[in-house]
């Protein structure tokens, strides 16, 4: 007997938009790009309402950002990317854009290769990660056919720094966990550079590294189980904080963390985790960010839901985009049905000018 299919899903049924807001926030504008959204970016205010938005060409690879400009930096994905396995599309991005307020696209970067993450750097460079055969004679034995380099382009298009990702770890201490299958090692999710160091987060083996860029030596490890399938890695005044999926953690119910880590002690400094710890949980996906008066803005990014906590805990903001589409094809034979995910959001302490 054929399943009756109901056409809304569990969360379109719940309240969307601004759902919670209290005095304790930090006010400001949050920028996201919806995954299905056909390459719509966001931009709201405290209260939920639209302040502005871009309408792009492509839908997002993964997410959009507020450069020091004003302009908007967009990773889009590549309408003609590599296509290395059954999976990439849903992850690839490879088509960079630099758009005006107006819309209008004052330059562009294109990598087939690119996958996952990327920052724009202040001195107007991209840092992401890009997708390269595996050579055969790095190791005793393949973990997959593909892995990361690590690249600095600038606005020439000219790489003016790169690594390979697999010059720093070895199969045997960062396996592929059993919840992912064998395409892509390490699949580096996350890239971030900050102070002179490249940090990176490891995808299918849990793991961050930090690279100092000049040298090119490794100077940070975070292990699973200390991360678990985590994703965007970046630096507070107190350590190394990221969002924490936890698809599979020892002794545990799946259910996602904000965690913050001493680089020196590798102790937990601060964390986040709903009172159900279920209730918090994004499989993939998700992004955090330390904001300006000390409160963690949050991207539940598989479910749309937007939040901000405070350092005791408290939600003083959320907010659950409202925009649901399915994946175009054939990306919806893997994720099936109408979404709300984003890859990462932003919040800003004033509207862009």
């Amino acid at each position: 007997m054929a399943r009756i299919r109901n056409s809304m899903t569990t969360i379109k049924r719940r309240k969307l938009g601004l759902t919670h807001l209290s005095g304790a926030n930090a006010g400001g504008f949050t920028l996201y790009a919806p995954q299905t959204g056909n390459g719509r970016v966001i931009l709201i205010d405290i209260y939920g309402d639209i302040a502005h938005e871009w309408q792009m060409s492509v839908r997002p690879g993964r997410d959009a950002v507020i450069l020091p400009n004003g302009n908007l930096g967009y990773n889009g994905s590549h309408e003609t990317s590599a296509n290395l396995y059954p999976a990439w599309d849903i992850w690839h991005g490879g088509h960079f854009m630099e758009a005006t307020p107006a819309g209008d696209i004052v330059w562009e970067h294109e990598d087939i290769y690119h996958q996952h993450d990327a920052q724009w750097l202040d001195n107007g460079n991209i840092l992401y990660a890009a997708a390269t055969e595996l050579p055969d004679d790095v190791f005793y034995h393949k973990p997959s056919n593909y892995s990361d380099v690590i690249k600095e382009v600038n606005r020439k298009g000219e790489t003016v720094w790169q690594i390979n990702v697999w010059d720093y770890i070895d199969i045997d201490d960062y396996p592929i966990q059993e919840c992912f299958n064998n395409d892509h090692w390490p699949m580096v999710n996350g890239v971030l550079e900050n102070d002179g160091i490249v940090y990176l987060s490891l995808r299918t083996c849990s793991g961050i590294l930090g690279i100092e860029k000049s040298t090119k030596e490794l100077v940070l490890e975070l292990k699973y189980p200390l991360v678990a399938q985590q994703h965007c890695p970046v630096i507070t005044d107190k350590g190394i904080l990221c969002f924490d999926n936890g698809n599979i953690r020892p002794k545990s119910i799946h259910h996602s963390r904000a965690i913050e880590y001493d680089v020196n002690t590798k102790e937990v400094i601060w964390s986040y985790v709903d009172d159900m710890p279920a209730a918090f949980f994004s499989p993939y996906m998700g992004s955090v960010q330390r904001l300006w008066n000390g409160n963690t803005f949050i991207c539940e990014s598989a479910y749309g839901r937007l939040f901000e906590v405070s350092p005791e805990g408290n939600v003083v903001w959320e907010y659950v985009i409202p925009d649901f589409a399915e994946y175009p094809e054939p990306l919806n034979k893997f994720i099936t049905g109408e979404h709300n995910s984003c890859f990462k959001a932003h919040r800003y302490p004033e509207e862009p000018k």
